[in-house]
């Protein structure tokens, strides 16, 4: 019996209906249930093929947990090794050498000393910061956000550098970025399940919480919507990919057109039907245990890293992997015109290396 564990905190409609959706399809030899752990044992294996991970980024325990988990063959969704190593300004700089268009961000030092900290340890840090530099790179009107978090928390959006100085004043030990307000005309939340689907669904981030979402469904009439509507689709796979995320919210603010990615780094994205709606939580639901049944199914997979390719050496394996063929054809060309002059062929070259 291969089992699928769903480890959650606080939230109550996704983990049950999940759990709930799964078990209905009847698969011979499959079985979802919530995750009961308790005191890990280094030699333990999984009790579980798939894990759902709803909770282990807030909680230490879990996130050790489930780490031994994929360690060990099982399947983490999402995986924690990529979601451990991520942070926004990380994601804003990755996402501009994908592509994908992001206002201009800027990373700030903290404000205070992290814990534990003294001048001396930040010796190389340059004083004063050049503010007008910055100013000039993101604009007066921009948020600023720390590079970890969630659910808005020490968002703070300003207009001045009288308002920015106020917040930054108050963001204490937290590492933050500075972005560029983007003035746009639409703002759309993308749910992307598997890397390979994505539900694009309207939002307002102006509103409460509970009433971001915009319950009546996205549908692109004009030329122009299914086009932007393509991009922000591509954009969002092209992103998750990129990073590693089985589940995840790309954010998209729409200014001339443009869709600009605000916020993709969800590892845990929203998911309760209180706020998405119930088609789109039906969507959601159906999509997360068609995905962790494929999971299950599956062989364990390698827990492999593939920034590199994104980050500069994709461009050049790309090269010469154009560039193989071409050398094979000039060989083989060689040979032909020296086998018709009776000559004997010199011996095949290595093709160049990846």
């Amino acid at each position: 019996m291969k089992k699928i564990g769903v480890l959650f905190g606080v939230e109550n409609s996704f983990p049950s209906a999940l759990v709930e959706r799964i078990n209905l399809r009847n698969h011979a030899g499959i079985q979802a249930e919530f995750v009961l752990a308790g005191a890990v044992h280094m030699n333990q294996e999984p009790q579980y093929a798939v894990i759902i991970d709803r909770i282990s980024h807030e909680i230490p325990f879990y996130r050790a947990l489930v780490k031994h988990a994929a360690s060990n063959g099982a399947t983490v969704i999402n995986n924690p090794f990529w979601c451990s190593a991520d942070n926004k300004f990380f994601n804003y700089t990755l996402a501009a050498r994908l592509g994908v268009a992001v206002p201009p961000t800027v990373l700030l030092p903290h404000k205070e000393h992290p814990h534990g900290t003294t001048e001396r340890s930040l010796r190389n840090l340059e004083f004063p910061l050049d503010w007008e530099a910055m100013f000039a790179s993101a604009g007066e009107h921009g948020f600023l956000k720390p590079i970890h978090g969630g659910g808005w928390r020490d968002v703070h959006e300003v207009r001045g550098r009288d308002e920015f100085f106020r917040a930054y004043d108050r963001s204490r030990d937290l590492c933050m970025v500075y972005q560029k307000a983007v003035e746009y005309t639409e703002y759309f939340r993308c749910f992307v399940v598997g890397q390979k689907k994505v539900r694009i669904m309207p939002y307002d981030p102006q509103r409460l919480h509970a009433e971001r979402y915009q319950q009546s469904a996205a549908r692109p009439g004009t030329l122009r919507a299914r086009l932007l509507f393509r991009r922000m689709e591509e954009d969002a796979l092209k992103l998750c990919r990129a990073l590693g995320y089985e589940l995840n919210t790309v954010e998209f603010a729409v200014e001339n057109g443009i869709p600009y990615a605000i916020d993709f780094m969800n590892p845990v994205p929203d998911a309760d039907v209180h706020s998405v709606g119930e088609a789109s939580f039906e969507w959601i639901v159906e999509q997360v245990a068609e995905l962790a049944v494929a999971r299950a199914r599956a062989a364990p997979r390698e827990l492999t890293l593939r920034w590199p390719a994104f980050l500069g050496t994709a461009a050049a394996a790309a090269k010469a992997a154009k560039e193989k063929p071409a050398a094979k054809r000039k060989v083989k060309a060689a040979k032909s015109k020296a086998v018709k002059a009776g000559e004997k062929p010199a011996a095949t070259p290595a093709p160049p290396s990846a």
